[in-house]
């Protein structure tokens, strides 16, 4: 009986941890702070981006060399510091390709 009692106890506390932890948080992540190597994926990545052309989340300029400010990024195969998604739907954020002024406003 007292072995049931703490079960009941501790199980539901592990389940909604779990549970909780399970599904995808629905903030934005922080869009100053994405900027330098970048690979693009189709599998795993850190972020999914939809490209658009109006009214973006952060806007996007390659760059060959010393992407240090946000919205800078230097397209690279290996190594990256942020894997990216293109994809049409359900997007964690939406960039715009500039040629001038990247970042966020």
């Amino acid at each position: 009986m007292v072995a049931m009692c703490v079960l009941n106890r501790v199980v539901p506390q592990r389940l909604s941890h779990a549970k909780a932890s399970a599904y995808k948080t629905t903030t934005k992540p922080d869009l100053r702070k994405i900027h330098g190597r970048i690979q693009f994926v189709t599998h795993f990545p850190d972020y999914t981006v939809k490209v658009v052309d109006h009214f973006p989340d952060l806007r996007v300029r390659i760059v060959e060399h010393f992407a240090d400010e946000a919205g800078e990024w230097e397209i690279v195969d290996h190594f990256p510091d942020y894997r990216i998604q293109i994809v049409d739907h359900f997007p964690d954020f939406t960039i715009q390709w500039v040629e001038h002024f990247p970042g966020v406003d």
